[in-house]
């Protein structure tokens, strides 16, 4: 029997409840879900990899499915090659979203025909939530309860509070 394996990357900086929801979805699809934890050149993390990796253990402990969580630092396809990937699970909240995310499978697919890209779109009441929109909410002494875990929001408290509020 072939065990079919999905991968869903990201930086998760930090985990979201959107996150959350693909990954109790995507975890479905497949019998073994990867997360790849990885960081995004363009981006400033919050979280270091090992952070984020610990965090992300925490937060699916209690999803009954085979997920494992590893972190990355190279080209996807590479990533999903190295892990027995077939899938790559990614989630889409809007428009802007889908075109972005069309042109990373188009440029995967030509990088590795034997991987196929699925979309799960979020639940409606989480498509608005992103980790980008979460760090700036947070540094700006906004409430993010609503987006993420009650853990992961003391610990981008904590966060804030070491690295200093915007606009004090």
């Amino acid at each position: 029997m072939t065990i079919r394996t999905g991968v869903y990357p990201g930086t998760f900086d930090p985990i979201t409840l959107g996150h959350m929801d693909i990954i109790r979805r995507g975890a479905k699809l497949v019998d073994k879900l990867v997360i790849g934890v990885t960081t995004n050149p363009s981006k400033t993390p919050m979280f270091t990899v090992d952070e984020r990796l610990a965090t992300v253990r925490r937060e699916i402990a209690d999803i009954d499915a085979a997920i494992e969580i590893v972190a990355f630092d190279s080209l996807l396809m590479d990533f999903a090659e190295r892990q027995g990937a077939k899938v790559i699970v990614r989630g889409l909240r809007a428009v802007a979203d889908f075109e972005y995310e069309y042109q990373m499978a188009g440029m995967n697919q030509q990088i590795n025909p034997r991987v196929e890209t699925v979309f799960l779109m979020a639940d409606v009441a989480l498509q608005p939530i992103a980790s980008r929109l979460v760090k700036e909410i947070a540094l700006f002494g906004g409430p993010i309860d609503k987006f993420v875990s009650p853990a992961v929001a003391a610990e981008v408290a904590a966060r804030v509070d070491k690295i200093g509020r915007k606009g004090s």
